[in-house]
C-alpha cells in the first residue's frame, strides 16, 4: 500500500486522482495527461516532489567522510553548491542516488523515499571514527517543484528572483509565503525549473502560493503521469525504476554525471575503475522511441527472435508522436538506430537524451 504525502488533502482539493509512485501516493494527474504536459512544455506547472528523502550531516569530519563514502566530488563543493552522486556497494552496484547540498557547516543529503531506510543505515555505518553526525530529516521538509519556461516570472512575483540561482544544483534561502524555503536548482526534466524545500508546518501556504502564481502565468498542477512523460523524453532517468541495486554505473549509463574520476578513493570504486580501464560493458541503459503501445516494466527486447534486453520504464510521448522509454539492451545494440522488437511492435534505440 502507498504512503499518504502530507499535501493529499491540497491535492484532494484540486481533483486529484493519484496513483503508485516512489512508493507514494502522489497524484497521477488533476485535469488530464495532455493538458498538464502543454503546461509543463508551454507555460509552468507545479509538482509536488515528496519522493525524495532529506539528511543532514555535522559535525568536522563531514567533509571528508561523505567525499570518502559517494562517487563524486563532495569535498570541493563551497556553501551554497551542490551535485548529484552515487552510494555503491563494495561490489560497485548502486544502493542509492544522492544529491548533496554544502552549506557553512552542515551537508543536506537527499536520496529517494523508497531506500530511506536503508541509506540512511549504510551512510551510518561508514560513520565509525570520524567527528560527524548524521540526521533523519525527511519528516521536517516538502519538496516541490515549478517547471516550465514561465519559471522564471514566477520566481520574481514570489520571492524576488528571476532566474535559478546560479548552475544546477545551487541554493539559497528565500522567503516564499512566510516560510523560509530552500530554493534549488534543479529541474525534474532538464528544463527551466526550481526545486522548493519548504518546512513542513508552512508546506500547504507556500504550495497555494507557488500555485497561485502559476496559474497567473497560463500554468497549474501537474501530476506524474505528465512527469513521466517529460523526463523520459529529457533522458532523466529514475532510481529505482530505470537503475537499482542490480546495475553498476556503465550499465547505468550515468558515469558521466554522477561520478569523479579524479577524486580519492570511495566505496565501489575498484569496480568503477576497473569497468573504465576494460573500457566495455556487455548491457546498458538507452533511451528508446516505441511503437504499438506503451510496454510495462520489464518488458522483453528482442532481435531475431532472441531476447537482448528488457524495458524499464514507458509513457507516451507528443514529442515522437508514439511512446517513449528506457530500457537495457546488450552490447551489439547500444547503437542509435538500433531497432528491436516486443510483443507489440518495435522499438528503435535513440539518442539519449531526446532533443525537443
Amino acid at each position: 500500500m502507498s504512503s499518504k504525502v502530507l499535501l493529499q488533502s491540497a491535492h484532494q482539493a484540486l481533483g486529484a486522482t493519484f496513483g503508485a509512485w516512489f512508493g507514494l501516493a502522489l497524484p497521477e494527474h488533476y485535469t488530464s495527461f495532455a493538458a498538464e504536459y502543454r503546461m509543463a512544455r508551454e507555460a509552468a506547472v507545479v509538482l509536488d516532489v515528496s519522493y525524495r528523502a532529506w539528511f543532514e550531516l555535522t559535525g568536522p569530519d563531514r567533509i571528508r567522510y561523505l567525499n570518502a563514502v559517494v562517487s563524486n566530488d563532495t569535498q570541493a563543493l563551497a556553501p551554497g553548491q551542490g551535485t548529484v552522486a552515487l552510494l555503491l556497494n563494495p561490489q560497485g552496484h548502486i544502493l542509492a542516488e544522492l544529491e548533496a547540498f554544502a552549506f557553512p557547516e552542515r551537508y543536506l543529503i537527499s536520496c529517494h523515499a523508497p531506500v530511506r531506510e536503508r541509506t540512511l543505515q549504510t551512510l551510518d555505518r561508514y560513520i565509525i571514527m570520524d567527528d560527524a553526525t548524521l540526521s533523519d530529516v525527511s519528516d521536517q521538509f516538502v519538496a516541490m517543484a515549478i517547471e516550465g519556461p514561465a519559471t522564471p516570472g514566477i520566481l520574481k512575483e514570489l520571492c524576488g528572483f528571476d532566474a535559478p540561482p546560479g548552475p544546477e544544483f545551487a541554493h539559497q534561502h528565500v522567503e516564499i509565503a512566510g516560510a523560509n524555503c530552500l530554493l534549488i536548482h534543479r529541474s525534474e526534466f532538464r528544463g527551466t525549473g526550481v526545486r522548493l524545500l519548504v518546512p513542513a508546518a508552512q508546506a500547504e501556504a507556500v504550495w497555494q502560493a507557488a500555485l497561485t502564481a502559476v496559474r497567473q502565468h497560463g500554468g497549474g498542477p501537474a501530476g506524474y503521469a505528465a512527469l513521466n512523460s517529460l523526463r523520459l523524453e529529457a533522458g532523466v532517468p529514475w532510481f529505482g525504476y530505470d537503475f537499482d541495486d542490480t546495475v553498476i554505473p556503465h550499465e547505468a549509463a550515468l558515469e558521466s554525471t554522477h561520478i569523479s574520476f579524479s577524486k580519492g578513493c570511495y566505496t565501489g570504486q575498484e569496480i568503477v575503475e576497473r569497468v573504465r580501464s576494460r573500457g566495455h560493458i556487455r548491457r546498458k541503459r538507452v533511451s528508446l522511441k516505441i511503437e504499438g503501445g506503451i510496454p510495462g516494466a520489464k518488458e522483453t527486447l528482442q532481435a531475431g527472435g532472441k531476447a537482448v534486453g528488457q524495458v524499464t520504464s514507458a509513457a507516451p510521448s507528443p514529442a515522437l508522436s508514439a511512446a517513449v522509454g528506457m530500457g537495457y539492451v546488450r552490447q551489439e545494440h547500444f547503437a542509435p538506430g538500433s531497432r528491436l522488437e516486443w510483443s507489440g511492435g518495435i522499438a528503435e534505440v535513440i539518442e539519449l537524451p531526446l532533443r525537443t
